[in-house]
């Protein structure tokens, strides 16, 4: 039964959001805001109920939601971002779980996670080492998921674990072999294909740049629904770093 997409509405200084492995471009924060709504109102096709956290237009980087905060069988952990300057995203994402009756525990120094690295498929929990996640703050995570397998991923050459893997409904591993070691990944037709987000039941989000594995994921059975979210992809960002899902 789908349950709540925590988002985030876009800011005014969305344009200076990090980038750190791609080339910058520059960002249309009109746009970006048009695609926002987009984005919350497909997750609301889906059966979501959406919930915005506070508005923060002094952090660039805030419609990041899921790389503040991990949601894993109803209970939450807040991160502590690996970059310094989004840590302040944490506090409005913690009032906000507070408000739905969740009681979230927190990652602490010396720990760093970002929610990007960090990919649950059924009873395992993948966790990438990266810039922003260290060995520290994925023990962390451990003894905060008890009953949960977490396995830690290195990574090459891409932010987020999840800017290189997802998962299909059915746990099949979908992502880019050149940027991460996993076995028997479904490769895709696009890089951004590699993102996906599972609504519930057969349906899943995808970025509208990746229509050739948009069409191979058709193909296997799955509904694909699209959107454009060209203005945060050229900050790094996918379909899955613009929501927290939590299942009732």
């Amino acid at each position: 039964m789908p349950g709540i997409a925590l988002v985030r509405k876009p800011g005014p200084r969305i344009a200076e959001g990090i980038v750190t492995n791609i080339p910058r471009e520059a960002v249309d924060p009109e746009l970006a805001l048009r695609q926002h709504a987009a984005y919350a109102e497909a997750l609301a096709g889906a059966g979501r109920r959406v919930v915005h956290v506070a508005e923060a237009d002094e952090l660039p980087d805030g419609p990041f939601v899921e790389d503040t905060v991990v949601v894993s069988a109803g209970r939450a952990v807040l991160t502590r971002p690996g970059a310094p300057e989004r840590r302040p995203e944490v506090e409005s994402v913690a009032v906000a779980l507070r408000g739905l009756g969740l009681d979230p525990a927190a990652i602490t120094e010396p720990g760093t996670l970002d929610g990007g690295d960090v990919l649950q498929v059924g009873d395992t929990v993948y966790v990438g080492r990266s810039a922003r996640t260290n060995d520290e703050g994925i023990a962390q995570l451990a003894r905060l998921l008890p009953g949960r397998r977490v396995v830690p991923v290195d990574l090459r050459g891409v932010l987020h674990l999840k800017s290189a893997v997802t998962a299909l409904p059915d746990g099949t591993l979908i992502g880019l072999p050149d940027h991460v070691d996993l076995p028997d990944l479904l490769v895709p037709a696009e890089e951004s294909g590699a993102h996906v987000v599972p609504l519930g039941g057969d349906a899943v989000l995808m970025a509208a740049s990746a229509p050739r594995t948009a069409a191979m994921l058709e193909a296997r059975g799955l509904a694909v629904v699209t959107v454009d979210i060209s203005e945060y992809e050229k900050l790094e960002g996918c379909v899955t770093c613009l929501s927290v899902l939590i299942d009732s």
